[in-house]
């Protein structure tokens, strides 16, 4: 039997993580409140949207390996949130393309990747624009302390799904072990720029015409997206993402957006089978990851716990605990959330 005490979890960080933990709590019937610095749930499933475009910056498809994700990734399938994508998927190496081929099924959110996050979010208590600075209190009794220096709470658990070194600020001061766990974990930074296009992309020859996406292999860039070929967006113009390598971006993570446009653009140009050139984009941007993707345990340490749990009633979920899938950072937070469930039982 529960208790009767109501044991409210505040959850940082709104994105994959942080929304499957507040389900499982919430499917559990117990409630939880989410606090994000952006403008709504999504994290590295966010979308970028511009007057005539829609452009995914961060995770731009995922697949399913495990069996418990793929129960939920039915229901997303049920409310129209994802769909099929790529169907059309290259490899590039000094202007030499081949299509790329293989057995796994690749998902995309529809009409752009925040849908699942959007569909995710659905019911749940999110308090968007908050950024949490950091944490007073102890067990049972934890306040949350915003920029604005305004305090969220009581709660009785908080759970952070940031990544490592943003998590490691907030709990270093009240829990020696977690602080110790985040340091072992390594975030990788990453550059994502984008361009729009009055003119369509030239043909390639031999590549189809509507070829969707290509991984590039050139120390710059590794991926290149056209958004416009993304269910649920065949209104918009012609438009790239493109995600560079994150080596890459460590390097050059202090340079300007003008800077990496342009080199990740050239990149790209290089990449063209000969003959073949862009035409001049009609805009250009580029967003920062700074903490894109994690080195999980870089010193060697094995994977066989994907969230920390502490009797501070402080813990971490998040893709730094099982892997950089959108699947890995899903079953972080769900696992979690099933054993704060099981917990307060």
């Amino acid at each position: 039997m529960r208790s009767d005490t109501c044991q409210h979890t505040a959850i940082i960080g709104a994105g994959i993580a942080g929304l499957a933990c507040a389900r499982a709590l919430d499917a559990a019937g117990l409630p939880a409140t989410l606090f994000d610095k952006a403008r709504g749930a999504g994290g590295r499933m966010s979308s970028r949207r511009l007057p005539d475009a829609v452009l995914d910056l961060g995770a731009q498809f995922f697949s399913v390996r495990n069996a418990t994700f793929r129960r939920a990734v039915e229901g997303w399938h049920k409310a129209r949130s994802i769909a099929p994508w790529p169907a059309s998927l290259w490899s590039a190496q000094a202007g030499r393309w081949q299509r790329h081929e293989d057995d796994l099924e690749r998902l995309c959110g529809t009409p752009s990747m925040s849908a699942v996050t959007r569909h995710l979010a659905k019911g749940l208590t999110v308090k968007a624009q908050t950024r949490i600075e950091r944490l007073v209190g102890s067990a049972g009794q934890w306040q949350l302390v915003d920029e604005h220096g305004e305090h969220h709470g009581p709660f009785t658990r908080v759970v952070i799904s940031a990544p490592s070194p943003q998590a490691h600020a907030l709990v270093a001061p009240h829990d020696a072990t977690l602080a110790e766990a985040c340091e072992a974990v390594i975030q990788r930074p990453c550059w994502a720029a984008w361009a729009l296009f009055d003119a369509p992309l030239p043909a390639l020859p031999g590549v189809d015409d509507d070829w969707q996406a290509v991984r590039v292999n050139d120390p710059r860039l590794r991926f290149v997206v056209r958004n416009q070929l993304k269910p649920g967006r065949q209104d918009q113009g012609e438009s790239l993402s493109l995600l560079a390598n994150l080596e890459w971006s460590e390097v050059r993570l202090e340079d300007s957006p003008e800077t990496i446009v342009e080199a990740l653009l050239d990149a790209f140009q290089q990449a063209l089978p000969d003959g073949s050139r862009l035409p001049e984009p009609s805009a250009l941007g580029a967003h920062r990851w700074r903490y894109a993707q994690p080195d999980v345990f870089a010193g060697g340490e094995a994977v066989n716990l994907d969230y920390r749990l502490s009797a501070s009633g402080l813990s971490l979920c998040g893709d730094g605990w099982r892997g950089p899938r959108v699947e890995d950072a899903w079953l972080s937070g769900h696992h979690l959330g099933e054993a704060l469930a099981a917990d307060a039982i």
